[in-house]
């Protein structure tokens, strides 16, 4: 079966165990917690708060983790790409990018990547949002954590 068309407005990436699952249940038990400790009181309630605060901590921070290792990846990947794409007079500036313009850039199509480049740099396309936009022929990424 073939996969869904990926654009600008599609290309958001939910995983349903995470987004669906872990952060509700964790965050809907904090606020069970904190209810049961509001009106019952006492010391393990209040523990219990503390213990559901950090699921909460616990099971966001595994997520912050994985998505920085995939921007990692990403910076590693965009500089290999640009280093083949780039003309060498602007070689030297793929190191002015940062990494949230490495993760929209990396949508682009290898044709039009130099120049979707080139105006990141000048300065006309700041925001991920601006630069996600900007492209024309999206190519799918399927491996996002």
């Amino acid at each position: 079966m073939a996969e869904k068309a990926q654009d600008f407005k599609h290309h958001t990436r939910w995983d349903p165990m995470y987004h669906f699952i872990a952060s509700p249940i964790s965050v809907l038990n904090l606020f069970v917690q904190v209810r049961h400790a509001w009106y019952s009181g006492g010391r393990y309630a209040w523990w219990n708060v503390v213990f559901a605060f950090g699921f909460v901590m616990i099971v966001l921070s595994a997520r912050v983790m994985a998505v920085t290792v995939q921007d990692r990846l990403i910076r590693l990947e965009m500089r290999l790409r640009l280093r083949e794409l780039l003309p060498t007079d602007m070689k030297a500036d793929i190191y002015r990018l940062s990494v949230r313009q490495m993760v929209a850039l990396r949508f682009a199509s290898d044709a039009e990547l130099p120049a979707l480049v080139q105006r990141v740099l000048k300065g006309e396309l700041v925001a991920q949002k601006d630069i996600k936009a900007a492209i024309k022929d999206w190519q799918a990424d399927w491996q996002r954590a």
